[in-house]
């Protein structure tokens, strides 16, 4: 079955720049949760370190992902769903 020709035929995943957005947030959640428990802020020190938290699982999950590999996604002689028909147009259109 060929493609469609909608869908790419080189996609990339994001997990690269998923990565990189999880670091920033870790680094800058650490920052804010140490600066505001300096000045006495244990709230929001307690509300970076939640989000440091946060941002370090989703490095592990990002790392995971990007170890396994592209092993779950289909060749390139696979097209992602069915093509639609030129009878099944005419039949929805009613």
């Amino acid at each position: 079955m060929r493609r469609t020709g909608y869908e790419p035929t080189q996609a990339r995943s994001p997990l690269r720049l998923r990565f990189g957005l999880a670091v920033c947030g870790l680094v800058w959640g650490i920052a804010a949760a140490v600066g505001f428990a300096f000045f006495g802020q244990p709230g929001w020190a307690a509300f970076c370190a939640a989000i440091a938290a946060l941002a370090a699982a989703d490095c592990v999950v990002v790392v995971r992902h990007m170890r396994q590999g592209p092993h779950y996604q289909p060749g390139r002689d696979v097209p992602p769903y069915e093509p639609v028909r030129e009878r099944d147009r005419t039949r929805r259109r009613r």
